[in-house]
């Protein structure tokens, strides 16, 4: 049956305008960014099997384009879609924490770090470089793969904080195994960075973990 013949107070479109998003589930929310459903398939049906076959929302806007197109309905044009509409959350978080004290604002830095590196396949390491009232002047993608104290070297990270004029740096950087906790090699590294930046005098402000559903804070755990 097509989402059309269904009650209206049960479409997802009427029950957000009535209700708010917060009120539908994911599955509803998805169905109206798909739109469409295919043939023998509502649009909610086809969104409980997107999210049944990539574990959920996280995992959905991890997916890369290959795999996603292998679903049926979807296709390159909703793949471009849904990359839009990830790129404009994150742009909106990265304007939020540019207009504010991102010490004073944890939640956002977080929200910011978990939609730009969640789900990732790979290591990656971001900085995110700080004026002296720690708005926020530029993200960097600095290093990607394993991450090691050998493959992330402080020289490069002091040189891109020197070219931005930065008083302070936020690192952070995805676990893969989707485990929010610190290695040993990550509290060296840490140590590491820190000492460096502090020889041209960048502070460092944090470094956050970010899992599956999570992220960590070393500054929360006293390990800056």
């Amino acid at each position: 049956m097509s989402i059309s013949d269904w009650p209206e107070a049960e479409r997802p479109r009427e029950k957000l305008l009535k209700n708010g998003p917060a009120y539908l589930s994911d599955a509803e929310l998805l169905a109206i960014f798909l739109r469409t459903g295919i043939a023998g398939k509502s649009a909610v049906d086809l969104a409980r099997e997107l999210l049944k076959r990539f574990k959920g929302l996280t995992g959905l806007f991890a997916a890369d384009q290959s795999a996603f197109c292998q679903m049926p309905g979807m296709g390159p044009a909703k793949f471009a879609q849904l990359q839009a509409v990830l790129e404009m959350a994150r742009r909106t978080l990265e304007e939020e924490l540019k207009s504010s004290d991102a010490i004073n604002s944890p939640g956002s830095v977080g929200a910011y770090l978990r939609l730009s590196l969640e789900g990732k396949e790979h290591e990656v390491f971001v900085s995110i470089f700080l004026d002296a009232r720690n708005r926020v002047i530029a993200t960097e993608e600095l290093f990607r793969g394993t991450l090691t104290q050998t493959s992330v070297y402080p020289r490069e990270v002091v040189k891109r904080a020197l070219h931005h004029n930065a008083a302070a740096v936020i690192f952070a950087h995805n676990h893969p195994s989707g485990v929010a906790e610190p290695s040993h090699a990550d509290e060296v590294l840490t140590q590491s960075l820190k000492q460096a930046l502090l020889l041209v005098g960048v502070r460092v402000l944090d470094h956050f973990i970010v899992g599956r559903g999570a992220t960590m804070s070393f500054a929360e755990r006293g390990l800056i």
